[in-house]
């Protein structure tokens, strides 16, 4: 059955007083606190059916209700306005974020300010070269037969791999390497790379062949057998603080799933820019996970997906300020990685 405006009104009240008070939630102080325009009587029978559909549940024998998984949900899909950030609040994470020198200080001072900002644990997934494209190569010479090779991709993210050479090069062969690399390969996407190197093989000019055949198996180490995908993470001393233990009392499960880069990758990787995920309780693949949401984005330059990023707390968070929270801080990395 639907609920009409009024017990919805109802639910969006019992969620926002827990969250804030962590109690139960009375038909009393419901009344109390919001301007439901209806009586004490009616709001106990509204509560009532919402109990019997399952949106809310009565934790122990006292008169409050808590909200169920399935009560978070509607209210997320449902209810949640979600509240704008404040101009302070904008202010703060672009000035955060613009100051990152590399990289890495993005993705750092990224997560930092996810955990600060929503005080929940924060995941950020490094860009991912599986869906990078290739900025600019560049051939640093060391010795005569000893070259530095520097891959920039589009996501600002930078990989160097030294190069012996068979035979010396001189400073123009060095010249010509780099513009063939760069002619065939610029521009083009990390996983489109390997028939491109092999070309660079086949065509390279004979003084060049030698030279570029050793370049190649260097390009594709660098280009395709990629390192592992990693993860930066922050923020879990607030697990403590947010009273989120499982029925044992422990953290423990929960801490062990987030040592996983596996769980941490399937929790925020694979989500779309400009859309947003909630994931409440029961809803997480993850056993060790279900007595706790997860709020992810993917972020990247413009509408290009290069990484995802999120939040994990107590089903009890404060779903609106989260959302948007972790919605502008994906937006800011995204200009900040258009930038670079």
């Amino acid at each position: 059955m639907g609920l009409d405006d009024r017990k919805l009104e109802v639910l969006r009240a019992i969620v926002e007083d827990y969250v804030a008070t962590q109690e139960p939630v009375g038909s009393k102080a419901l009344v109390e606190r919001h301007q439901l325009g209806v009586s004490p009587a009616t709001v106990r029978n509204d509560m009532a059916v919402l109990e019997e559909e399952g949106y809310i549940r009565q934790p122990h024998t006292s008169a409050g209700r808590v909200p169920t998984d399935r009560g978070y949900r509607l209210f997320v899909d449902r209810l949640s306005r979600v509240k704008p950030l404040s101009p302070a609040e904008r202010r703060a994470i672009e000035r955060f974020l613009v100051g990152a020198v590399d990289l890495d200080d993005v993705v750092h001072r990224t997560v930092r300010l996810l955990a600060q900002l929503t005080r929940q644990v924060a995941v950020v997934q490094y860009p991912s070269l599986a869906r990078s494209s290739v900025r600019h190569l560049e051939l640093v010479p060391i010795s005569t037969t000893r070259l530095m090779l520097v891959m920039i991709a589009d996501t600002g993210r930078v990989e160097q791999r030294l190069v012996e050479l068979p035979t010396p090069a001189t400073p123009d062969d060095v010249t010509d390497l780099r513009r063939l690399v760069n002619e065939r390969l610029g521009g083009k996407k990390l996983v489109e790379t390997p028939p491109l190197v092999q070309a660079l093989v086949d065509e390279a000019p004979p003084p060049l062949s030698s030279a570029m055949a050793t370049l190649a198996t260097v390009l594709l180490e660098t280009l395709v057998e990629r390192p592992e995908e990693r993860i930066a993470l922050a923020g879990t001393a607030n697990l403590a603080r947010g009273g989120l233990l499982d029925f044992q009392g422990s953290l423990r499960p929960i801490l062990e799933a987030l040592e996983e880069e596996v769980v941490l990758l399937k929790l925020i990787g694979e989500v779309e820019p400009n859309t947003l995920q909630v994931r409440i309780g029961d809803e997480n693949e993850i056993d060790n996970l279900r007595s706790t949401s997860v709020v992810s984005t993917g972020y990247g330059p413009g509408s290009t997906l290069v990484g995802g990023l999120g939040v994990l707390g107590p089903t009890r968070m404060d779903y609106p300020g989260t959302i948007a929270t972790v919605r502008a801080v994906a937006r800011y990395v995204g200009d900040v990685l258009a930038q670079n």
